[in-house]
């Protein structure tokens, strides 16, 4: 069987949540399967294989396009073309299944089989929180054609099944849930370990954590109004925002700006990937009351790293936490504030939140994900 795949995702600059989705689980596949051939597809201008993780594998070849971006798009748009599975190193090559683990712009000739990982559907549900730029990128793409076009649909929660179903209307039948795994770099580290994390950004003893893009969806501003509110009775905690800078976040930047402990505020931008499970680690709480997410794997990060865990009551969330943590409702600063407190202030509860932690993400390896799609590709 020959696999093709859609790695354009994986020659970005900084890696964001599909980015490291895709690279994990792509790795977990090939760690499980060397007998199928996997066809690793790019598209651009410039040759971007020294960007690109090494697949040192004989059932893994790389092949690419090279149409600059827009160009690229209105072709696959207006005229379909080129066919994305008959674009591979051999002419005669033909590709069975083509996986896409990220919407995009693509084509594909009429025998090959399609397989199209969705995340959430925030830019439909909630199109407030993106810039009209990217508002407009959604409505060209034509998200409902893509997935009418696919032959199989995988969701990463039950959460966007169940989003996908209502706007979509497409059949249940044609949906498979396959949960993200948890790497194992994220873990309880030794205290000599971290040292150097926290010097490197000069991190203070005591301080919640709050990981993703600086965009309106994860009510980062909420989270920094409700941390100005109990600064005070917290007089030895911070919060420290990590995160590249999204879209949209002028908001979040005022209330920073006009919180009265702004200098107990650290924003650190984008973290190398690598220094994540220390900054868990190092961290008393991880603060993640975000208003939508499909899944929402640094909830399950945090746990891995022994660290207790608020976030929101809404969308897939509590499917992912279950008991491991506070739930609040991400319209309600009071209860984020009360959240924080009870963490800080009572031990019995956050002990037993890191127990359970450590026990929830059991239940998420990517390895189990791995089997799944493999399942998928022979069905």
């Amino acid at each position: 069987m020959n696999i093709g795949v859609d790695i354009r995702v994986l020659t970005d600059k900084e890696y964001s949540g599909v980015s490291w989705y895709t690279l994990d689980l792509l790795s977990a596949i090939l760690a499980v399967d060397k007998e199928k051939q996997y066809f690793l597809y790019y598209n651009s201008f410039k040759d971007q294989s020294s960007r690109l993780p090494k697949f040192n594998q004989s059932n893994v070849k790389i092949y690419s396009t090279r149409f600059p971006n827009k160009i690229f798009y209105l072709l696959q748009k207006f005229l379909r073309w080129p066919k994305l599975d008959l674009t591979a190193i051999k002419p005669h090559l033909k590709i069975d299944v083509f996986w896409s683990p990220h919407i995009n712009f693509s084509s594909f000739s009429k025998n090959c089989k399609k397989i199209l990982t969705v995340y959430d559907l925030s830019f439909l549900l909630y199109p407030e929180f993106f810039s009209w730029r990217k508002n407009f990128w959604h409505r060209f793409l034509n998200f409902k054609k893509l997935i009418k076009n696919s032959d199989k649909i995988i969701a990463i929660s039950e959460n966007t099944k169940q989003d996908l179903i209502k706007i979509s209307n497409i059949s249940a039948d044609k949906i498979v849930v396959v949960y993200p795994g948890v790497g194992k770099e994220f873990q309880p580290l030794p205290t000599g370990d971290l040292q150097k994390i926290k010097e490197k950004y000069n991190l203070p003893d005591k301080f919640i954590l709050n990981i993703g893009s600086i965009e309106p969806r994860k009510n980062i501003a909420g989270l920094v109004r409700a941390f100005d509110v109990v600064a005070d009775k917290l007089n030895d905690y911070y919060l420290v925002l990590a995160g590249g800078a999204g879209w949209k976040n002028k908001e979040i930047f005022s209330a920073i700006t006009n919180a009265k402990n702004k200098d107990r505020i650290k924003i650190l931008g984008y973290v190398d990937y690598k220094d994540r499970p220390a900054l868990y680690n190092l961290a008393t709480i991880f603060a993640y009351p975000s208003f939508y997410e499909g899944f929402g794997l640094p909830i399950l990060e945090a746990m891995a790293c022994g660290t207790p865990v608020i976030t929101s009551d809404s969308s897939s969330l509590p499917e992912v936490a279950g008991d491991a943590a506070v739930l609040v409702d991400s319209n309600n600063e009071k209860a984020l504030e009360l959240a924080i407190i009870a963490l800080t202030e009572n031990e019995e509860l956050r002990n037993s939140l890191i127990a359970k932690g450590l026990e929830r993400v059991k239940l998420f390896t990517w390895k189990k994900s791995a089997k799944e799609y493999l399942r998928i590709f022979y069905e």
